[in-house]
């Protein structure tokens, strides 16, 4: 590990801290605002309620209410769709392939994630809270809420286990003053365990049918809501339920005290949609169901505890299966786990940390740590984040990451985590025409590719699928993807004109697997995954492209996600989400697609197989057509006269080339990039969304441009974050830096987005060079960061404008050959480690880097 930006945590206990001195109270939706911890597998949101605490937990595995059906062939509507084209008909075009589905009655729906159960812990107050703080903690996953009631101090910490696969909540309370000397049943007062206790904690945990963000009388929910059991036996709370494909889902809870308190006298309660309504009979002590409100359902569950000083929750949970077999199966596991807090936390850290710390960031930042979030966002709201907020943000987005996938998953993450809190959430699914990838981009360097896995085993397991799409859509070979998916749901599901002909989902894909290659240099994976992939998807291509008259390639029907031409929009200015979106040529396909065949043609050359296919693929190369500026000086977002360039939108797609692809440089074609350039200052702030400023960032910082792409990130934090670190959509109190909408919905791409952002404005490694600060922003003057992956190895630094001092380490895991590029403000270099490594300058700040397998080499400031 290198010694630049080492790990602090001791030395700043408080870096990876997010610290709230409010508890969620976003009305109606309070999820929203809770503190998120996870293992990949499960999610816990914790509110922070002081009197009432509500915990919701969600399982990975765990959708329901999508529907696939049976996709007709309607592969005939490709060649009257470009016939109507070709007569200039774009709008009748635009709709022909949709309207044949829907007159087929073709209606594939698409799942939606939904909450498990809620968590509830009610403890009654003896006088008003005081001193309120709730906390995350991301180098550990742990959630605490803390306060102060009367002389006593409560605090409730919860974690999830990635190493038992649980939730573990430990729930104490101590004096202020003094310790309460309590042994056995007695307290200082000498009172017995039945009477009120000053110095024990009364109150009660359940598990709840949580009734989501609005009243529900459809009669799938009312399905739902019916099919819930729950069953209080001793210490032991039993909750299942029934999803719509007829499997069970629940979980077992056990309560236990740490301290030798009184513990909890048993009862025997069973309810749900069978139960005696208003009749349960409780036997001695106080374990009871309540009733959910206005339900008419007993759905929930209650243990009461008076405890002296501290007790354990354990929680396990179960997304399939029967719940008469899996609650035994469950409580076994249960009663196998250590009834130790810091033993389990200690086994769950062993596994967690090492991810979180991958990597490390600095921004000569200390001076934010104790800071609030609420208090940073505040200043964030005056013009400019902190750079403590923007570090933390970035440390939030990483474990965010690590806590809602996992290495062995079968899903990647998706725009809620594993903490949403409906049950039919917008855009819950995972969405493929940017989101998913934006999610991803920041993985590789942040020494995450681990968890990249879950990404591609969830779109290789949906191949037949997509295999059928492109045979039955568009009569082709190979493979199409449609934006939108969940578990089990590959085909066409969004029957709109915007999605349906938008082909490049499984070209952009490619991309993410040919650079976890690139990064793990695995050619196993290489050859069993990455290429086979990337052939499917070119596969697709070879058919549909078409030759136009002069013999370049026409795609049509293209559509730039999700931007209409200006000359098609409505005269009226009547609002439309995507008037006619479908055209010829753009931009971003053509990047795709030339992108796609010069990563097939390296990992054949590579792995020395499809020698026979090269030759064609090279001859597609030189059929794709050029990009095209405008009168502006700007790139065209579509590459054919018929569409005019529209600013008003939030996509960049047509800066593929720039980024998040890397085909168009500053040394190689500086007039093209210049017109790129252009194009990204014409778009319009008013039209943008959460994640499109996070996008706005990496495509500034790709410039070259650190300030720029630093503002996008202060306009991001001061319109579309809450103050527990979630980005949303769109700032929902209508300021005019973001897109109007009704709703703003929680969508964590955003989150991500900021990771990547901030890793671009410090580092750029393509195949050719490894560029280092290449956008750093003015107020960055001093930082450093450590073991950021590079294709071949990782690489630290350190920077101090101020003092003139700049060091980087360079450690080659394989063998590295690279150009390396300086911050320009770097005069001349000493070289250390193999001095050979490095010669040069060819150009001012330009060096030759080459390196062998476990060589370092260290280049300072002279």
């Amino acid at each position: 590990m290198s010694s630049l930006a080492g790990d602090s945590n001791a030395a700043r206990p408080d870096q990876n801290r997010l610290l709230l001195k409010y508890p969620a109270s976003w009305w109606q939706g309070m999820w929203r605002e809770a503190l998120p911890s996870g293992n990949g597998r499960l999610g816990a949101s914790v509110q922070g309620g002081v009197q009432e605490e509500i915990v919701l937990l969600q399982h990975a595995d765990l959708w329901h209410w999508g529907q696939k059906h049976e996709l007709p062939d309607v592969s005939h509507t490709l060649p009257e769709t470009r016939r109507l084209m070709d007569e200039e008909r774009y709008l009748e075009a635009s709709w022909h392939l949709t309207r044949t589905l829907q007159s087929l009655g073709y209606a594939s729906r698409l799942s939606s994630r939904f909450p498990m159960v809620a968590l509830t812990v009610t403890m009654p107050g003896n006088r008003a809270f005081r001193s309120y703080r709730r906390e995350l903690e991301m180098d550990t996953g742990e959630v605490q809420v803390r306060w102060q009631d009367g002389e006593r101090e409560y605090s409730r910490c919860l974690f999830v286990s990635r190493a038992d696969d649980c939730i573990v909540y430990k729930v104490e309370g101590r004096e202020l003053e003094r310790t309460n000397p309590i042994k056995g049943t007695e307290n200082r007062a000498g009172a017995s365990p039945e009477g009120p206790l000053e110095g024990w904690i009364e109150g009660m945990i359940g598990l709840r049918f949580h009734p989501g963000d609005k009243v529900r009388e459809d009669d799938e929910f009312k399905a739902l809501a019916s099919s819930i059991t729950v069953r209080v036996e001793d210490n032991t709370i039993y909750y299942g339920g029934r999803n719509d494909d007829g499997q069970d889902f629940g979980a077992v809870l056990v309560l236990n005290p740490l301290d030798g308190g009184h513990t909890v006298r048993k009862n025997s309660t069973d309810v749900g949609s069978t139960a005696q309504k208003g009749s349960d009979k409780q036997a001695e002590g106080s374990g009871k169901a309540d009733q959910h409100e206005g339900s008419g359902q007993a759905l929930a569950g209650h243990l009461h505890f008076r405890m002296p000083g501290t007790w354990l929750i354990l929680v396990k949970v179960f997304a399939t299966g029967e719940r008469q077999r899996q609650w035994p199966r469950l409580k076994e596991e249960l009663s196998q786990l250590a009834s130790d807090y810091d033993v389990l936390l200690a086994r769950h850290v062993a596994l967690h940390q090492p991810l979180f710390r991958s990597v490390g960031l600095d921004l000569d930042d200390e001076g934010d740590d104790g800071r609030c979030n609420e208090e940073m966002l505040l200043a964030a709201y005056e013009g400019a984040a902190p750079a403590g907020l923007v570090r933390k943000l970035w440390a939030f987005g990483r474990y965010l990451f690590i806590s809602g996938t996992h290495e062995h998953g079968q899903t990647p993450f998706g725009l809620y985590g594993l903490w949403g809190g409906d049950y039919r959430l917008i855009w819950g699914h995972h969405m493929a025409n940017e989101n998913v990838q934006m999610m991803h981009w920041h993985s590789n360097v942040g020494g995450l590719s681990c968890l990249n896995r879950a990404l591609f085993r969830y779109y290789n397991g949906l191949m037949e699928d997509f295999r059928d799409n492109a045979r039955k859509l568009y009569g082709c070979r190979g493979i199409y993807i449609p934006a939108g998916t969940t578990p089990g749901i590959g085909v066409p599901n969004q029957i709109v004109p915007v999605i349906m002909n938008w082909t490049g989902a499984a070209g952009w894909l490619a991309r993410h697997y040919y650079e976890h290659y690139r990064y793990t240099g695995d050619l196993h994976f290489l050859r069993d995954e990455a290429l086979p992939f990337m052939r499917e998807a070119l596969l697709f291509y070879e058919d549909f492209l078409v030759p136009g008259p002069d013999g370049k390639y026409i795609i049509y029907p293209s559509v730039s996600p999700e931007n209409t031409p200006q000359n098609f929009m409505p005269k009226d200015g009547q609002q439309l989400a995507h008037p006619m979106p479908t055209a010829m040529n753009a931009t971003m396909d053509v990047a795709i697609v030339k992108e796609l065949l010069q990563h097939t043609i390296q990992a054949s050359h590579l792995l020395g197989i499809h020698k026979e296919d090269i030759p064609r693929w090279e001859a597609m190369l030189g059929r794709l057509p050029a990009y095209m500026v405008n009168p502006a000086g700007a790139v065209k977002e579509w590459l054919y006269p018929a569409f005019e360039d529209r600013q008003d939108h939030r996509h960049l797609s047509h800066m593929y080339p720039v980024f998040p692809g890397q085909e168009v440089t500053r040394e190689q074609q500086p007039e093209l990039f210049k017109a790129f350039e252009t194009a990204v200052h014409q778009r319009r702030l008013g039209a943008q969304s959460g994640w499109s400023l996070a996008h706005m960032s990496s495509v500034y910082a790709r410039l070259g441009d650190g300030d720029r792409a630093l503002e996008c990130l202060d306009v991001l934090a001061r319109s579309c974050v809450l103050h527990n670190g979630f980005t949303l959509h769109n700032d929902w109190r209508q300021m005019g830096v973001s897109m109007t909408m009704p709703a703003a919905p929680v969508q964590l791409d955003a989150n991500l987005g900021w990771v990547n952002a901030v890793q671009e404005m410090l580092l750029y490694v393509s195949p050719q060079w490894i560029k280092l600060l290449p956008a750093l922003p003015s107020s960055w003057v001093k930082g450093s960061f450590r073991d950021w992956r590079i294709p071949e190895g990782s690489l630290s630094l350190h920077w101090d404008r101020s003092a003139g001092a700049f060091r980087a380490e360079i450690s080659a895991l394989r063998p590295m050959v690279a150009k390396l590029q300086l911050p320009p403000w770097v005069p001349g270099i000493h070289a250390y480690g193999r001095k050979d490594g490095i010669s040069g300058p060819m150009a001012p700040g330009e060096y030759n880097l080459q390196l062998e397998a476990g060589e370092r080499l260290v280049v300072e400031q002279a």
